[in-house]
């Protein structure tokens, strides 16, 4: 896997770990719409273009997502030394009361070997809570992912779509029992979705040093303009459970919004998702935007950012910022 001089490798938050500025997630595509073949050319291209992180979880595609990308790895022949890869716990995929919708320390224990079987791998380098969990103790959950990382099953742990109380609890009770903190959290972050990694999370990025692996940045599609002429036959918004995209992208304000995204991109010449990609990547409190693809041409397409990073000057983006805000 080589490094690409073009990709910029950041560090994850205080991680003395550098993921690649473009990362490849396997939601909504791997065991839905992709096998291990299709899945393998598309990582193959990603890693191609410079990224070293792929991400994953244990409810995607109930496992299945875990299987494809641990058998293109293996198929791909890659060195363990040359990628990042992560997992996510906590919907669980077993109907046992104690296993699902739960961060406890069985489930969580459990969980992690289930992970790990299926990408036929002895450890990711990230594992993340994937929501948090009203019902099991702060204090429960913290010990039982730093004994996690103190197993060796994992390197670093984190949060995805915790409130910044709850992050810093987190961070604060490991460090009264000298346990492994969060290192870094996974949430929404794009365009129409600003909110919480821009304020809420504004002084944990240097209270604890959090590192942020953001999801959806093109806030399903919605931001390619793709939905400006209405639903297009199988999109992800007419998917089970994705109709909320057709809602929101059909509201004149956020059409309007889009519009400019569209125009603009046309002015840089780059495509509408390059462009949004593009903003994401000139924040400097995320370590890694995780894109997803179901074909090797969306793979280049996102890595066309790369590109369009550089084409997006100061007065372009402060543009961007005013539109969206």
């Amino acid at each position: 896997m080589s490094e690409n001089t073009q990709m910029q490798y950041n560090r994850l938050g205080r991680a003395g770990l550098k993921v690649s500025e473009l990362s490849f997630g396997s939601w909504v595509t791997f065991g839905d719409s992709i096998d291990t073949g299709l899945a393998k050319e598309c990582m193959q291209t990603a890693a191609e273009a410079g990224v070293n992180f792929f991400d994953n979880a244990e409810v995607y595609a109930g496992g299945k997502s875990e299987e494809i990308m641990g058998q293109a790895i293996e198929e791909l022949g890659w060195k363990r030394n040359s990628y990042v890869i992560s997992t996510k716990l906590f919907w669980g995929i077993e109907d046992n009361i104690n296993l699902k919708n739960t961060l406890n320390r069985k489930y969580l224990m459990q969980g992690i070997d289930g992970s790990l079987e299926r990408l036929g791998l002895d450890f990711v380098d990230l594992v993340f809570c994937h929501r948090p969990d009203p019902d099991t103790t702060l204090e429960e959950t913290v010990w039982a992912m730093s004994d996690i990382v103190s197993s060796g099953k994992a390197l670093y742990w984190g949060t995805s779509e915790w409130s910044a109380e709850e992050i810093r609890g987190a961070y604060e009770i490991a460090e009264r029992h000298h346990l492994h903190k969060p290192y870094m959290e996974q949430p929404q972050y794009n365009l129409l979705n600003r909110t919480r990694v821009e304020d809420e999370y504004a002084r944990l990025y240097d209270d604890i040093g959090l590192g942020l692996t953001t999801w959806s940045p093109l806030a399903g599609g919605i931001l390619t303009g793709k939905y400006l002429d209405g639903v297009p036959e199988g999109s992800r918004a007419t998917a089970k459970g994705h109709s909320h995209l057709a809602e929101e992208s059909t509201k004149p304000e956020t059409a309007d919004r889009v519009r400019r995204v569209v125009d603009m991109a046309r002015e840089l010449d780059v495509t509408p998702a390059q462009l949004s990609l593009a903003w994401l990547l000139k924040n400097p409190r995320v370590s890694t935007v995780i894109t997803g693809a179901s074909s090797v041409d969306q793979v280049k397409d996102n890595m066309g950012a790369l590109t369009a990073k550089e084409r997006l000057d100061d007065e372009a983006k402060a543009q961007l910022d005013e539109t969206f805000s």
